[in-house]
């Protein structure tokens, strides 16, 4: 069995329900510490650090990018000493999307820290040469496969939010169902896109979230809708909603985040909001994603349209088969108040085809 194959076993095998043992749940009272706390938590069993972003050029041609980095806890103590033996999986997703022509592309890995493969530290988190290097001044992405890439600088533009409340994002019932949830919601960003053999430079934003826990997900969790929102008032908008496996049902735990043009941050609950689907499309796996939402937060005075800028953004993921999920960038446009307002972001849509993400993401 190649290092692949082994690496994949595991993550079928982590426990998909309960909160994990012998990891350290997430629990209220986390204080947050940086730049401490944008490198990895090994006491945790999962965690990742996502960053997506709509940039263009100056003829406005428009690309959306991910770059996303994942740990995941296979045993707390290695069996042996060795730099080969294995305690984490490491994952990677490199995406970005060409709106121009309506072409995705996309590009996994899967890998064990090994001696210096993978892994994550204060200043920078890499799988392979796919790195995210954090300075005082930006944070910098880069990665590339085949004929795709990006070189990209984020400036950190607003304040850190803290996402949920007394320090966790509570995502099921049970204590320790939770994570530690921060984001960077409005970072300059510049730098190139790569595609071929043509290299474009680029100016636009991106939204950085880094969250750290030990069982994320309840066993009944189909998937999540995620919404990231930078809107043309100054604001930004976070919500997921947690869909269980029963037909129509979401976790009462879905939650988000306004982000005041101050910085200030209002957290909001499953009742504060409603997400309605509408124009499903089909994608290669045989998932069926929305193509448009309708957002109301009718406490803060939000209507919004969420619409996909193109079709054809499903990631599946070559590595770890039965992996699939719709991540791309949207469009905005509604209302804050009286006022119109436009923008752009990213969503998120898991768990519409395979395995339920309480497999992947779930504990005990």
């Amino acid at each position: 069995m190649n290092h692949r194959a082994l690496l994949f076993l595991c993550l079928l095998l982590l426990p998909s329900s309960g909160v994990a043992q012998d990891w350290k749940p997430a629990l209220p009272g986390y204080q947050y510490q940086f730049p401490r706390d944008h490198g990895q938590h090994p006491d945790q069993k999962i965690e990742w650090w996502y960053v997506t972003g709509n940039v263009e050029t100056a003829e406005h041609r428009r690309f959306g990018y991910q770059l996303t980095f994942f740990r995941i806890g296979v045993v707390p103590e290695p069996a042996s000493a060795s730099k080969w033996a294995l305690r984490d999986v490491w994952m990677a997703h490199l995406a970005i999307s060409d709106l121009q022509t309506g072409v995705y592309r996309h590009a996994d890995r899967l890998n064990r820290a090994g001696p210096g493969i993978a892994g994550a530290t204060e200043t920078r988190i890499w799988n392979e040469d796919w790195s995210m290097t954090v300075s005082d001044e930006a944070i910098k992405l880069s990665g590339a496969d085949g004929d795709f890439g990006l070189e990209l600088a984020l400036g950190f533009g607003k304040p850190i939010v803290v996402h949920g409340r007394d320090g966790i994002s509570q995502k099921g019932d049970a204590e320790g169902n939770a994570s530690h949830y921060y984001s960077l919601t409005r970072m300059p960003t510049t730098g190139a896109i790569t595609l071929g053999k043509e290299t474009f430079k680029v100016t636009g934003n991106s939204w950085m979230d880094h969250e750290f826990g030990s069982s994320f997900l309840e066993e009944g969790t189909a998937g999540w809708d995620w919404f990231s929102a930078q809107l043309s008032d100054g604001s930004e908008l976070m919500l997921f909603q947690l869909r269980s496996t029963e037909p129509g049902k979401n976790v009462p735990q879905s939650a988000g985040t306004l982000i005041q043009k101050d910085g200030s941050a209002v957290p909001l609950t499953a009742e504060d909001f409603t997400l309605k689907p509408s124009e499903p499309w089909k994608a290669a796996s045989g998932a069926i994603y929305p193509q448009q939402w309708q957002i109301n937060v009718p406490s803060q005075g939000i209507v919004l349209q969420s619409r996909a800028a193109m079709p054809d953004q499903e990631f599946r993921a070559a590595a770890t088969p039965g992996l699939q999920y719709w991540e791309g960038a949207v469009d905005y446009s509604g209302t804050v108040g009286n006022a119109p307002v436009t923008g752009r972001g990213y969503l998120e849509m898991t768990g519409y085809a395979g395995r339920s993400m309480s497999v992947w993401f779930g504990g005990k």
